[in-house]
């Protein structure tokens, strides 16, 4: 008896501990919604929007999520480019003719059919050897005609290309607005998944793993309800750093409401700034950064990863694949939720047309043949 006692006073103080229904939201919707929300045309409309919007912006998210994996550790590789790039200055560089000699006797055999100078005096040329139909392209030093290594010339423009699918998708000036744009609708469509996740207060923990012993329907599901929850934040954030950085005036304008974001001048206009001397000349001293200041500077290190060193930008590289696994778990979904009825419903109505036109036939093989 006093077990019982105690098993009823625990539900009664539960039911009691549940959440108030927001304003303007009645009660037995409010209810419906914390331990049913399945059966809320809330939930429902909120699921068609999911999955349509979904759809169109999967492979969108899809590219910007995997070209953003392969740029993370762009710095990093331009720093092992350009590494390889310089040479120590040695008075005067060979004259082009001189060089040319120079790589005639080096590589005997092969024409010289381009020779690219560096940029600045401690850059390596570039050479463009061909011999037959095989080319061969080289860095090599101005200075003594050195082989400096293969040339790394289409590392960079490899780099540039994907650096502008992620940045511009390959859409010139206004492609970033585009992006943006893009981005902003990314994080509208986690919000969405997030109101679709919930599974109601006896349920929530099922979503956040995956079970086994169940079918691969329902195995498909929980596989996109639980990476879509635990990478929810990751994706968010993804989506809303990346409309901040072609649209930051409602940002701008949310963090000013807290916390300053310009740090307060010292000094009024009629004092001279204070500067210090580096030995070029004066220079301005830079004000101390404010909290808010701080928060805008952190949305570009979150969004590429630069705040934890080489390993948390290898987890970021893993991350960027996330999405991927969601539009495929989301194809499977709408394949089978969407396609495949459309398609047993098209097959199904041919179906009595052409059983009916195979018993025509085969009574009409049946019968016995006319005198």
């Amino acid at each position: 008896m006093l077990g019982k006692f105690a098993i009823q006073s625990a539900i009664s103080t539960a039911e009691q501990d549940q959440p108030s229904a927001p304003e303007g939201v009645s009660a037995s919707v409010w209810q419906r919604w914390l331990r049913r929300p399945q059966t809320t045309w809330l939930r429902k409309a909120f699921f068609q929007l999911h999955l349509w919007s979904g759809l169109i912006l999967g492979l969108y998210i899809a590219v910007v999520c995997v070209s953003g994996s392969a740029v993370v550790f762009r710095n990093d590789i331009y720093d092992v480019l350009v590494a390889k790039l310089l040479v120590t200055p040695q008075g005067r560089p060979l004259s082009h003719d001189q060089l040319e000699m120079v790589l005639r006797r080096t590589y005997a055999g092969f024409a010289i059919r381009e020779l690219r100078p560096g940029r600045d005096r401690d850059e390596a040329s570039e050479v463009v050897l061909a011999r037959g139909t095989s080319e061969l392209s080289r860095l090599v030093n101005p200075y003594t005609g050195e082989d400096r290594g293969p040339a790394i010339s289409q590392w960079f423009r490899v780099m540039r290309w994907v650096s502008d699918l992620h940045g511009n998708l390959l859409l010139g000036p206004n492609g970033m607005s585009w992006n943006s744009i893009g981005g902003g609708l990314t994080a509208l469509l986690c919000l969405t998944g997030l109101v679709v996740w919930w599974p109601g207060v006896a349920n929530w923990r099922r979503n956040l793993v995956m079970r086994r012993g169940v079918g691969w329907k329902r195995m498909n599901w929980d596989l996109h309800s639980a990476v879509g929850f635990w990478s929810f934040a990751l994706v968010f954030m993804w989506g809303t750093t990346g409309f901040y950085f072609v649209y930051p005036q409602p940002f701008r304008a949310a963090i000013e409401i807290f916390t300053p974001i310009n740090p307060p001048r010292l000094q009024s206009a009629s004092q001279p700034a204070p500067s210090f001397s580096t030995g070029t000349g004066p220079r301005r001293r830079r004000r101390p950064l404010t909290l808010g200041g701080k928060i805008l500077r952190d949305f570009s290190s979150l969004h590429y990863g630069n705040f934890g060193g080489w390993p948390l930008k290898a987890l970021w590289v893993l991350l960027g694949f996330v999405p991927v696994a969601l539009l495929g778990s989301a194809l499977i979904m709408w394949w089978n939720r969407v396609l495949w009825p459309v398609i047993r419903r098209v097959t199904s109505s041919q179906e009595p047309q052409t059983n009916s036109w195979g018993s025509w036939r085969a009574r009409r093989a049946s019968r016995p043949p006319t005198a």
